[in-house]
């Protein structure tokens, strides 16, 4: 176990994406998936207001009805549930009466007091930051929120939100989400990494898997099959991608775990990273994503791994 930040939630260092809640995941498939990595130890959830707007016949708040209505069925014991405010069709923005009301609305949906760790989940060039900063100020004043965070903002728009928030006293953010994984890391390490440090801030890395390709299972950039990222994936097989591929697979079978599992576990290991964020469609999926919470790979291991991502950066 290991904490967010300067924060008291203690976690696994893996956290389960909720943004297939809804989507490629059922109610009944959602409940199981949840069910297995509370089983294994995993205790930190993550979602979004908006998730999944996205989906024909859905309007927004999907994964966190289901994540509430599988806490209210579990009674789940020290689980820690993070979710985010600003890309709700009916919350856009981060301007003080739309983020109260949003949390509000995350609030019901999720059936608890109080959200453990809420994101600002794309910066708002409309309002000012200020506003906002007071705004999530006056969610943990008044009880509604536990922790604060950030999610998207550059390293610039970071520091700003720090500064405001020490000028008046407000909390400051404990966890910063980017998208970063061994396909996509030069932006991160050295802008938000940083940041993350010199505030004693926590990375939890959306995009883990890079929508799959750090999985293994595409092996050919027209290997789209059916799942609504496959194309995205696909993309990332080019020579480069797959001689990562081939050195996750090696490295993996050394200490049996999947290529999933290792990259993952490559994450984990990064500075300031406490949790990488890996969703699962299907329950099958999840015992390779709690293995990697668990995986300490070797010095030379991960040295291997991040020279061999170097010339896969997409």
């Amino acid at each position: 176990m290991t904490r967010i930040g300067r924060s008291d939630l203690d976690i696994l260092p893996l956290s389960l994406g909720g943004n297939v809640f809804g989507w490629t995941a059922d109610r009944d498939t959602s409940f199981a998936v949840l069910d297995a990595f509370h089983a294994g130890g995993g205790n930190f959830i993550d979602t979004a207001d908006a998730y999944s707007a996205w989906v024909p016949g859905n309007s927004g708040g999907e994964s966190e009805t289901l994540i509430g209505e599988w806490l209210g069925s579990r009674r789940p014991e020290n689980v820690v549930v993070a979710t985010k405010v600003s890309q709700h069709p009916d919350f856009r923005g981060l301007g003080a009466k739309n983020v109260r009301a949003a949390a509000e609305a995350s609030l019901k949906r999720l059936g608890v007091d109080a959200i453990d760790l809420y994101y600002a989940h794309f910066d708002d060039a409309d309002t000012p930051l200020q506003e906002t900063v007071a705004a999530f100020a006056d969610l943990v004043r008044d009880g509604l929120v536990r922790y604060v965070a950030v999610s998207n903002y550059t390293a610039e728009r970071v520091r700003e939100w720090i500064s405001l928030a020490e000028a008046s006293g407000a909390d400051l953010p404990i966890a910063i989400q980017p998208h970063y994984n061994l396909v996509h890391r030069t932006e991160v390490e050295r802008d938000i990494v940083p940041v993350a440090q010199q505030y004693g801030m926590s990375l939890v890395p959306y995009y883990a898997l890079a929508s799959g390709f750090l999985t293994g299972k595409y092996r050919s950039s027209d290997a789209t099959g059916s799942s609504p990222r496959a194309a995205g994936a696909a993309k990332l097989a080019t020579p480069a991608g797959l001689a990562l591929i081939d050195a996750l697979e090696e490295i993996g079978r050394a200490h049996d775990a999947s290529i999933a599992t290792t990259a993952l576990a490559w994450l984990r290991a990064q500075p300031t990273v406490v949790a990488p964020i890996a969703s699962a469609s299907k329950v099958e999926q999840v015992a390779d994503l709690l293995a990697s919470a668990s995986l300490e790979l070797t010095a030379a291991e991960l040295a291997r791994l991040s020279a061999a991502s170097e010339p896969a950066q997409d």
